[in-house]
């Protein structure tokens, strides 16, 4: 994650030249001209890197040439001319090959400039000097974020030429020992040479216009680190952080540490989830490598945070808040952004340090994207990253005031678990794969907060086709608010929060269709229930709820609804008057038993028990009267036969006992025989 860009400020540069004319007779009146274009001054300035002395060595050779001529009454010479150099000079020595003593002093010293006079022997019309001014750019230790740096790490300077105004010519060369890495941040020279001794080497050239060159350099080699570990305390939790500085930039090393150790419990307490890193994070300093001057690169991969030289407080708790805010929690560069710059100055005035202020002036409205267009570093020009800097840190001060702390703190507390939005209100949390983007990020924001950021994401982050999506989002959105409602306790399947998550709107608002559609038929089931006095069963809310869609729940609903409707024409047919035939039909029958066995069945889900049931009951009430009439039927018959059998006896009896009172004849012995 990048921090905050830096560029160190850029001097201009002044060089002020004096004429002093006297009369040619011993006796006339001193007469003091304007200097330019009378005297003109070019220098060829050699700028010579000495680390080992801690200073760059500067030597101008000055070549001074008087323009005037002499008339029959004047003779014009300069003797004394002002030139500024770089603030902070020291050690200035002029002098020439000749007779004469040059001098050079002190008249005038600023943040912007110091003025020196230099002295030196009269320069009369029409003649040219050349003289050797010599003067130290000395690293003057202290503020790590100074201009000015000269050590076996790092070495940074700005480079000037010297000429009067308006005068073409001179040449800046600037050499560098062998090892450094040397970059120009500001300005520009050319490529540079590599001389015999392996120093790196600049020449500009003869210059055109010396007052408007200007270059400001940074040069590193590789260097010992010292190291030493801060101990914090974040949540309750102990953590380490190596902090490691250069062997020669001891002041760094202690800033950033006393800065990093008090900055991790503040940001943990106001971001409300642990630190996120198992290991050891290292934080470094570095020069800045960027093709735009970043001062802090986050490297979650390599739990490495290098932090530029000169990169002040703000940018160190800003980096601190990247801690969190890496590419772990949220996927886009704007929102870590946004609010590792929130966060930072929310606990910068607990730490005395000065918060950045990343107003959005018109200047950089000017250059104003959308936040979904920021991309990688170096993927737009610097002006737009500057705007979106600007409209990321207000767009997270914005999304916390209607957020609120304990909002933002769920949300970050959801995005670290990998719980996404749209959850089921019961069992256990549905996880998404992967940090929140952009569209992940709103959904959260409203899921927790119930407040609406819509606005603020079609100002600040949507591209021009994001707006589709967020109209479609809105849409589908009051469309689940809907079902939701009418599915009461009812869990809506997983897939429509899976499809809303991706903003797969089409798909979420057709299975939201088809949801409703199930909860229609609920309804249906309920009701038809609840008028045939049975409990409705549980299936249909299984099938519905289950994951593979809306088929089995439209099967169960149907098959429901028959077995509803096997109950209630079987109880339409129970006889509320049975007639005798009807009665001796229901002789040894159980149809209201077969009724409670349907109702159970029902009430367990088990349909075809429950419809069986159901049948049973029904096809015993429908057949009653048919039954009953045959079995009258049967049992008159039987008591015909019965009363025939009897009558039959009847006759044989009175037969048999006629017989014994008559005695018989031979004839009828005869014919029993």
């Amino acid at each position: 994650m990048i921090g905050r860009r830096l560029g160190p400020a850029l001097l201009a540069v002044l060089v002020a030249v004096g004429m002093l004319a006297i009369p040619a007779g011993p006796t006339g009146p001193a007469d003091v001209r304007a200097a330019t274009p009378d005297l003109t001054i070019t220098g060829d300035a050699l700028y010579d890197v000495q680390p080992d002395k801690q200073r760059v060595r500067v030597t101008v050779d000055l070549t001074m040439v008087n323009h005037l001529k002499d008339t029959k009454t004047k003779r014009y010479f300069f003797d004394e001319a002002y030139l500024d150099v770089m603030p902070k000079s020291s050690a200035f020595r002029l002098t020439r090959d000749g007779s004469g003593s040059p001098s050079v002093k002190v008249t005038k010293r600023t943040d912007a400039y110091t003025r020196l006079r230099l002295r030196y022997p009269r320069l009369y019309s029409g003649k040219t000097a050349k003289y050797r001014l010599t003067f130290d750019l000395k690293d003057p230790g202290g503020d790590a974020v100074r201009e000015l740096r000269v050590g076996d790490t790092l070495v940074s300077f700005p480079v000037w030429a010297f000429a009067t105004d308006s005068t073409p010519g001179g040449s800046v060369t600037v050499r560098f020992p062998a090892g450094y890495d040397v970059k120009v941040e500001a300005g520009s020279l050319p490529e540079p040479s590599t001389d015999a001794e392996g120093r790196t080497v600049f020449r500009t050239g003869k210059l055109t216009s010396p007052l408007s060159f200007f270059a400001y350099l940074v040069a590193d080699r590789p260097g010992a680190f010292t190291e030493r570990a801060v101990a914090a305390n974040v949540l309750g939790d102990s953590t380490t952080v190596v902090v490691r500085s250069w062997e020669d930039d001891a002041p760094w090393g202690d800033r950033v540490a006393e800065l990093v150790g008090a900055a991790l419990p503040e940001l943990g307490e106001r971001i409300g989830i642990a630190w996120p890193h198992e290991g050891s994070l290292v934080v470094q300093e570095a020069v800045s490598r960027s093709a735009d001057g970043y001062a802090g690169l986050f490297d979650p991969g390599r739990g490495l945070v290098e932090i530029a030289y000169y990169a002040d407080d703000f940018v160190i708790l800003h980096e601190a808040a990247h801690g969190w805010f890496n590419g772990a929690l949220l996927a886009d560069r704007w929102a870590n952004e946004a609010f590792a710059s929130y966060y930072a100055a929310i606990i910068a005035p607990d730490l005395d340090v000065r918060a950045r202020d990343d107003g959005l002036t018109e200047e950089l409205r000017a250059s104003a994207i959308p936040l979904n267009d920021w991309g990688p570093v170096g993927s737009v020009p610097i002006a737009q990253e500057d705007f979106a800097y600007a409209a990321a840190h207000g767009l997270a001060r914005a999304i916390a005031d209607r957020a609120g702390d304990d909002g933002l703190r769920a949300v970050w507390t959801d995005a670290a678990r990998g719980i996404g939005a749209y959850q089921p209100p019961a069992g256990e949390a549905e996880r998404v794969d992967g940090p929140p983007d952009w569209r992940g990020l709103l959904d959260l924001l409203e899921a927790r907060t119930g407040a609406s950021y819509d606005d603020l994401w079609r100002t600040w982050v949507a591209r021009p086709g994001d707006v589709a999506l967020l109209d479609a989002r809105a849409a589908a959105r009051d469309r689940y608010a809907a079902v939701l409602s009418q599915a009461a306790d009812w869990r809506l399947p997983r897939p429509i929060r899976d499809a809303l998550r991706a903003w797969q709107f089409d798909a979420a608002t057709a299975l939201l269709d088809q949801a409703a559609s199930a909860l229609e038929a609920r309804g249906h089931v309920e009701e038809a229930a609840a008028e045939a006095g049975l409990i409705a069963p549980v299936g249909l809310r299984l099938a519905f709820e289950d994951d593979d869609g809306f088929d089995d729940a439209e099967a169960e609903a149907t098959a429901e609804l028959a077995a509803i409707t096997y109950y209630t024409e079987a109880v339409a047919l129970r006889p509320s008057d049975p007639d005798p035939f009807v009665q001796l039909g229901l002789w040894g029958e159980t149809p209201e038993a077969d009724l409670v066995a349907a109702r159970d069945a029902l009430a367990r889900g088990e349909l075809q028990d429950s419809a069986a049931a159901s049948t049973q009951a029904a096809a015993t009430w429908a057949e009653a009267q048919a039954v009953g009439q045959g079995r009258a039927f049967s049992i008159a018959l039987l008591a015909l036969a019965a009363l025939l059998a009897v009558l039959l006896l009847v006759a044989t009896l009175r037969r048999w006992r006629s017989g014994r009172r008559r005695p018989m004849t031979m004839t009828e012995s005869a014919a029993g025989e």
